[in-house]
C-alpha cells in the first residue's frame, strides 16, 4: 500500500481542478514510509482520496499521474494506456507512419498526463528522458508499453543521466532499454527534410522538434533572402531557408560539435555552397560582424530555469534582440524566441519592444508563435506552455 500524503485544509482545490503539483507547503502530514520517487496517495484534510503520484522532495512534493477517489496506480496497463492515448493523439496529427515527417514528440509531460516523462520519437527509435525520479523508476514498464504500441519500434534509448535527479538516481547513466545502436548515421525526415540525429551525443535528446511548425514558416519568408541563424544547433532553420531558396544563409553557434551537425545537415540539402557556418559565441559574432541580414533567427537556450533568474534573462532578450535588430536590413524579418518557462509571452514581448527601442528601428508583429501539437499544453497546467515567439517586420 503506497504511503499517504495529507493536505491541510483548504489546500485541495488546485487537485480538484487536476492541477498536477502539489507544493510542499501544502502538506499537513504523511504517513507511512515516503521515498522520493515511489508512488504515494494525495488525500484531503478530511481523508477524502484526491489521486495518485510521484513524491520528491522540494518545492513541487508531488507529481500526479491520476486523480479521484478510483485513481489507478501506475502498473503496466497504466502505462499502456496512458502512452497509447499519447500516441493516438500523434497518429491524429498525421505524425506516424508517414515518410514525409518521422520525428515526433510522443509525450510532454504534463501536457500527456505524464509529469517528468518526455519521450521523443526518431524513425524506428524512441528516446526517452526521465526528468523526475519516479518516471526513472518507472523506465522498464515505460519501454515495455513503447514496444506494445508502436509498430517497427527497433530501440529505445534512455538519456536520463543528464535530467534526473543527481541524489535520486546517483551514477546514471544512458544506454538502451531496449535493442541496440546499428552503428549507422540515423536520418530522419521532418516535412521532407532530411535531418541527422545524434540522440546519443547530441543536445536534449537529439533534435529541436518543438521548432517544426516555426521552421515551415520561416520557409515561406526565406527565398531570396540573406538569412542569419544564430544558436542553430544542429541547423534546422537553416536547412529550411536553403531548400526555400534562400540566397545566403549563415549559421552560428559556439559549439563546435553543433556546427558541425549543421554542416551534415546543410549538405543534405545539396546546397551547402550557400552556407557557411560559424563556431563562435553569438554575441560575439554579432559585434564583430557587418554583415546585414534579411532574415535573422535568434532562437537561444533558456536564459531562465528559475524565478530568481527571470530578470537577468529579460536583461538578455533585451541585449540579444537589440544586437539582432541592428543587422536586420530594412524590410527584413526576425523571427525570435524564448524557451525560457518562467518568461511569460508578455514579459518576453516586453523585452523585445525595449530592444527596439534601443536600436531605435520600427517594428511591426506579424506572427506570434508557439510550440506544436505534439507538445500540448494541459488546459489544467499552463506552465506547460513554454516556447513563445514573434516574427517582426523591421523598417
Amino acid at each position: 500500500m503506497p504511503a499517504t500524503i495529507t493536505l491541510k485544509p483548504g489546500k485541495d482545490q488546485s487537485l480538484r481542478r487536476r492541477h498536477p503539483w502539489v507544493f510542499s507547503g501544502a502538506i499537513g502530514r504523511m504517513q507511512g514510509e515516503v521515498v522520493e520517487g515511489e508512488v504515494v496517495q494525495v488525500q484531503a484534510a478530511n481523508g477524502e482520496l484526491l489521486g495518485v503520484g510521484h513524491y520528491a522532495p522540494g518545492s513541487i512534493a508531488v507529481r500526479m499521474l491520476d486523480f479521484g477517489p478510483d485513481a489507478q496506480l501506475p502498473d503496466a496497463d497504466f502505462w499502456e494506456a496512458r502512452l497509447r492515448n499519447a500516441y493516438q493523439l500523434r497518429q491524429g496529427l498525421g505524425l506516424t507512419g508517414t515518410g514525409n515527417t518521422n520525428v515526433y514528440r510522443l509525450t510532454h509531460a504534463e501536457g500527456d498526463g505524464v509529469p517528468g516523462l518526455i519521450i521523443d520519437v526518431y524513425g524506428d527509435v524512441a528516446v526517452v528522458q526521465a526528468h523526475s525520479a519516479g518516471m526513472y523508476k518507472a523506465r522498464p514498464l515505460i519501454a515495455a508499453a513503447l514496444q506494445a504500441i508502436i509498430p517497427g519500434l527497433r530501440a529505445i534509448y534512455d538519456k536520463s543521466a543528464e535530467t534526473v535527479p543527481a541524489k535520486a538516481a546517483p551514477g546514471a547513466q544512458n544506454g538502451y532499454l531496449f535493442g541496440e545502436g546499428n552503428g549507422q548515421e540515423h536520418i530522419v525526415q521532418e516535412n521532407g527534410h532530411p535531418f541527422a540525429v545524434d540522440w546519443e551525443s547530441g543536445q536534449k535528446t537529439g533534435f529541436f522538434i518543438d521548432q517544426r511548425d516555426n521552421r515551415s514558416l520561416l520557409a515561406r519568408y526565406a527565398p531570396g533572402r540573406r538569412v542569419l541563424n544564430t544558436f542553430c544547433y544542429t541547423g534546422g532553420f537553416s536547412s529550411y531557408a536553403l531548400e526555400a531558396g534562400a540566397e545566403l544563409v549563415h549559421s552560428v553557434d559556439s559549439s563546435k560539435k553543433a556546427i558541425e551537425l549543421t554542416e551534415r545537415n546543410a549538405a543534405l540539402t545539396g546546397l551547402a555552397s550557400k552556407h557557411e557556418a560559424f563556431a563562435q559565441d553569438v554575441f560575439t559574432f554579432m559585434k564583430d560582424t557587418e554583415e546585414q541580414y534579411d532574415l535573422i533567427v535568434l532562437d537561444p537556450p533558456a536564459f531562465a530555469k528559475h524565478l530568481s533568474a527571470r530578470h537577468n534573462a529579460l536583461m538578455g532578450y533585451k541585449r540579444l534582440n537589440a544586437a539582432g535588430i541592428k543587422h536586420i536590413a530594412p524590410g527584413g524579418l526576425l523571427f525570435t524566441f524564448s524557451c525560457s518557462q518562467v518568461v511569460s509571452a508578455e514579459l518576453f514581448e516586453g523585452a523585445v519592444l525595449a530592444a527596439a527601442i534601443e536600436a531605435g528601428r520600427p517594428a511591426r508583429i506579424l506572427h506570434r508563435l508557439t510550440q506544436p501539437a505534439d507538445h500540448p499544453v494541459s488546459l489544467f497546467h499552463p506552465e506547460g506552455e513554454y516556447l513563445k515567439g514573434l516574427v517582426l517586420a523591421v523598417e
